[in-house]
């Protein structure tokens, strides 16, 4: 399908055509502090910090970063959670021309000293806490890391919280050790912020590099440029028909992430709204704060959302300013979207990214016509189309699905030091996604699987999540994960892996087996459902395959 085909049935509120000329962040950042200096940027348990206390703190850290003698094209690690010293830290480095690195408070050391050899991270930003600070000082004796930044989450919050933290969350609150190497952030801050700002050429210059997570293998490094991620900013914030309403996100999704890089922090920032910002998502603490602060966007994924349809305070919690919840990183359930939606009277919407593609390549419309079971149509200024699952150099056959490859101003420049992954990933200059999926006349795009998660069966491809679909049709099932398993005979067998709804009629693996089974084809059916009280999830909540098949694995031997 070529682009204007159906460009007649487009919705979103400004022209797919729309052009996002290359732009610095600092331009980004420093444009949004001289419109909206006196506004709050973020409201961090209650705490609120404008725009300018921001600046002044990203100012500070540039400098001094650049007292310690680091410049343009070093990079710098962020290991932190959702607090204060993100913004800061993320917006410092770009002042001063380096290259940002997220770390995911998640990995194990051996991963985190990987990832900072692989990119050259020279300092590491962390906090006093015992989740994270043994580790990133693990890292600094194991690797070529030349300093550890450690920030005080106590001193981020009021007054009064602080010293509640201080006197009873003692126990969390790693030491930090007399070591040359290792500064406090209040220590690295300490001066006057007059480092002038690093010249940056928007296209050239790398922003961020963003490890992906990936299905197989070691992770590899999205390289995204300064004019990747100021035009994704700006893509995101174009989707807003009321862009002169109270704009208010609550941050739940951890910022190390690409979603919540993009579609809570920088896409804010763009529209000179405020960060709700929650130091990790806990349901209760999210009601909470959507309560107290009448927040008008959340985005999240789709265990979040049933996180907070499950609990108990999601009765007594005012949903009056929230407009608009966009969903992301797995598939959403459309019985899933209807209750929200009925709880909240919020429009819950779809959509999809990639690290290599900044966070976000299509979305449903805020307003008007949504198709439920689709990611969207594309951004404005972001092209897709179908190519051959076996071939991405032809088109996909003509009605029937096909690879989906993206070009816009947010594609990554490529992997770092991967010049044999680039050559894998791009076709033609068309950035291949992994996706398999269809786009209909209006330019709504539907994934049907991913090409690595495919099974091969005697010869024929099985696609999980059509089984996947099914199986959450049955009203005990809760989650759902199909895999192929090795058979000497057809190559692989299918298999089905469920957790089911805590109040639903017992139902046992071979009863949902039986009953999968008619509804599927032959090379289809599952040789068994297990029933688990937990499924492996990635690190915002998205149910894992890779590490589902990595237990059964070696539960199993192959």
């Amino acid at each position: 399908m070529t682009d204007p085909d159906w460009l007649h049935g487009y919705r979103h509120p400004v022209p797919w055509e729309t052009a996002f000329p290359p732009e610095s962040m600092v331009a980004l950042f420093d444009d949004s502090v001289a419109r909206f200096g006196a506004r709050a940027l973020i409201d961090f348990m209650a705490r609120r910090y404008s725009y300018a206390e921001v600046a002044d703190g990203a100012r500070r850290v540039a400098t001094g970063l650049a007292a310690m003698g680091y410049g343009k094209g070093d990079r710098i690690g962020l290991f932190l959670p959702n607090v204060p010293h993100y913004l800061a830290a993320y917006h410092g480095a770009l002042r001063l021309g380096a290259t940002v690195v997220n770390f995911s408070p998640l990995y194990s050391v051996d991963e985190l000293v990987h990832q900072v050899e692989d990119s050259g991270t020279r300092v590491l930003f962390t906090l006093s806490a015992t989740a994270l600070l043994p580790n990133a000082l693990a890292v600094l004796a194991k690797s070529s890391l030349e300093r550890v930044i450690v920030g005080s989450v106590a001193g981020a919050l009021p007054a009064g919280k602080s010293l509640f933290y201080r006197l009873f969350k003692g126990r969390e609150v790693a030491a930090r050790p007399d070591d040359a190497r290792v500064t406090a952030f209040s220590a690295l801050i300490a001066n006057d912020g007059a480092l002038p700002a690093a010249i940056i050429d928007p296209a050239r210059d790398v922003a961020l590099i963003q490890y992906t997570g990936g299905t197989t293998g070691t992770p590899k490094g999205a390289v995204l440029t300064h004019a990747n991620v100021a035009a994704n900013a700006r893509q995101v914030a174009s989707l807003d028909p009321h862009p002169d309403l109270p704009d208010r996100i609550l941050g739940a999704l951890p910022l190390f992430h690409v979603f919540a890089n993009t579609c809570v922090m920088n896409r804010t920032i763009a529209t000179g709204g405020e960060i709700v910002m929650l130091p990790r998502f806990e349901a209760g603490a999210a009601l909470a704060a959507l309560h107290r602060t009448k927040a008008t966007a959340l985005p999240g994924v789709p265990t979040m959302y049933q996180a907070l349809l499950d609990h108990p305070g999601m009765a007594k919690t005012d949903f009056s300013g929230l407009r608009i919840c966009i969903s992301g990183g797995a598939a959403l359930n459309a019985d899933l979207k209807a209750r929200w939606e009925e709880a909240t009277h919020a429009t819950l919407v779809e959509g999809y990214g990639l690290s290599e593609s900044t966070g976000v390549l299509t979305v449903n419309p805020y307003e008007g016509v949504q198709k439920p079971g689709t990611i969207g149509q594309p951004l404005p200024g972001t092209r897709l189309r179908l190519v051959d699952k076996e071939d991405p150099t032809k088109p996909a056959p003509a009605g029937g699905p096909g690879e989906i490859v993206a070009k816009g101003p947010q594609v990554m420049a490529g992997y770092w030091n991967r010049p044999d992954a680039d050559a894998d990933t791009f076709a033609d200059g068309w950035l291949r996604t992994g996706d398999v999926g269809t786009i209909d006349a209006d330019g709504f795009v539907a994934i049907v699987d991913r090409l690595k998660d495919m099974i091969a069966v005697g010869g024929f491809k099985v696609f999980p999540s059509r089984i996947e679909t099914v199986l959450h049709r049955h009203p005990a099932v809760r989650e759902a994960l199909v895999i192929g398993v090795p058979d000497a005979y057809s190559g692989e067998r299918v298999r089905a892996y469920v957790t089911l709804e805590p109040e639903a009629v017992p139902v046992t693996g071979d009863a949902l087996r039986d009953w999968v089974n008619p509804q599927v084809g032959k090379h289809e059916r599952v040789d068994a459902v297990t029933v688990r009280d937990a499924m492996p999830k990635t690190m915002i909540g998205k149910l894992s395959r890779k590490d589902l098949i990595a237990e059964v694995r070696v539960l199993e031997g192959w």
